[in-house]
């Protein structure tokens, strides 16, 4: 386990925060601030200890430099409103400017710098660029799980430069997810849906050795069926996600774990909530039509082996929720999660959490990852760079 913000000196210093405030805007407003509620309680201690609070994070992905429609001011704007203090907005976040600003800080006060990855060198974890962020504090606290998986500046480098524990954020990832998998109760039932195989094949495969069965939904099942020799129609498909299916295909039959894959679909002549739509079997997706959400037959099917489980990590909705049409597979399947009152349900991954959202299921989840990347590269066994960089307990 790594050292916590309780378990360092904070009374009075400069304590630089990595928190993961990557957030959607619409008309230059929050909309939905799951991300920022989550870090409060991080923020909140280190106030309470006399702290003066640096807080860095990136939005977006920038290509060019500054963009202003990734600036971080809505977000200053809402962790103002949330906090009940005003969050000093800076322009930068390195530089004389800063940090003649970041002096006039009081103690207990909150700032903000501007997003990070307007700076390429963020990415490049470039040595000088942490540097000139590590001047800014005398402690770095990395309460940002979401992008621990990511060996950049501003989540490995300044950590190797500073007196660096988690926050509560990161420690209670950690927890949930070591929990998830060291010391699972059975049947364990993994849900993956979204759209990349590729992103999901360690999971599988590790979870192919002690799960019990693995629900797989959205787009990626068409990689598994193709593997099968079903016509997909025009339905999305990563064609390097075919041999991979394939590979974790044959894992299954030499293994415990069952791989369950939609026997329908609701299938559509367009990508839209307009398009023309109609149930079919898996093996009769008409020419030129997309899958876009599991049939009514596969989501009975995905709830009563939910409805069975002890543990059960989702990752992924099971169409293109967004759209109404091609709802209610992901629909059924954040109830089921919802209603697991006998097991330990956990979820992550950004889609997940905004179907779980849309439902107004997220409070009914035991745990609700903040990372998706993260989560799946933790879980899949890899060391994380943010992570590892930090003291030991």
């Amino acid at each position: 386990m790594k050292k916590t913000v309780k378990e360092i000196d904070v009374v009075g210093k400069r304590v630089l925060v990595r928190v993961d405030f990557n957030v959607p805007l619409e008309n230059g407003a929050v909309v939905d601030d799951t991300r920022i509620r989550a870090a409060l309680g991080t923020i909140n201690y280190l106030r309470q200890a006399g702290s003066r609070v640096i807080l860095i994070s990136h939005l977006g992905r920038p290509k060019d430099g500054p963009d202003d429609a990734l600036r971080m001011d809505p977000i200053a704007a809402r962790l103002s409103d949330l906090l009940g203090v005003e969050v000093m907005k800076l322009n930068d976040c390195i530089g004389p400017e800063v940090e003649a600003r970041l002096a006039e800080l009081p103690s207990g006060g909150v700032a903000l710098l501007e997003n990070s990855r307007f700076h390429p060198e963020e990415k490049k974890n470039d040595p000088e660029f942490a540097a000139a962020l590590a001047r800014l504090a005398d402690v770095f606290v990395n309460d940002a799980f979401g992008t621990a998986h990511r060996a950049h500046a501003s989540t490995a480098g300044v950590a190797a430069l500073l007196p660096s524990v988690a926050g509560f954020l990161l420690e209670n990832e950690l927890l949930q997810l070591n929990h998830l998998i060291a010391h699972p109760k059975h049947p364990f039932v993994t849900i993956l849906g979204g759209v990349k195989v590729s992103d999901k094949i360690g999971v599988i495969d590790r979870f192919l050795d002690f799960a019990d069965a693995i629900i797989i939904g959205g787009a990626m099942c068409f990689g598994f069926l193709k593997a099968q020799g079903i016509d997909i129609g025009a339905s999305k498909v990563e064609e390097e996600a075919i041999g991979v299916a394939a590979a974790a295909l044959e894992k299954a039959k030499s293994s415990k774990c069952r791989i369950m894959l939609p026997v329908d679909l609701v299938v559509a002549d367009e990508f839209a909530a307009e398009a023309h739509a109609q149930i079919v079997r898996v093996e009769q997706i008409p020419e030129g039509w997309m899958g876009l959400d599991i049939g009514p037959a596969t989501s009975a099917h995905y709830v009563r082996e939910i409805q069975m489980a002890r543990t059960i990590f989702w990752n992924g909705p099971m169409g293109a929720f967004e759209m109404e049409p091609f709802s209610s597979g992901t629909r059924a399947v954040a109830s089921a999660v919802a209603n697991a009152d006998d097991a330990l349900t956990v979820s992550g991954g950004g889609d997940t959490v905004a179907a779980l959202n849309r439902y107004g299921l997220a409070d009914n989840l035991d745990h609700v990852s903040t990372g998706g990347g993260a989560s799946m590269e933790f879980l899949e066994g890899k060391e994380l760079p943010g992570i590892a960089v930090l003291q030991d307990a």
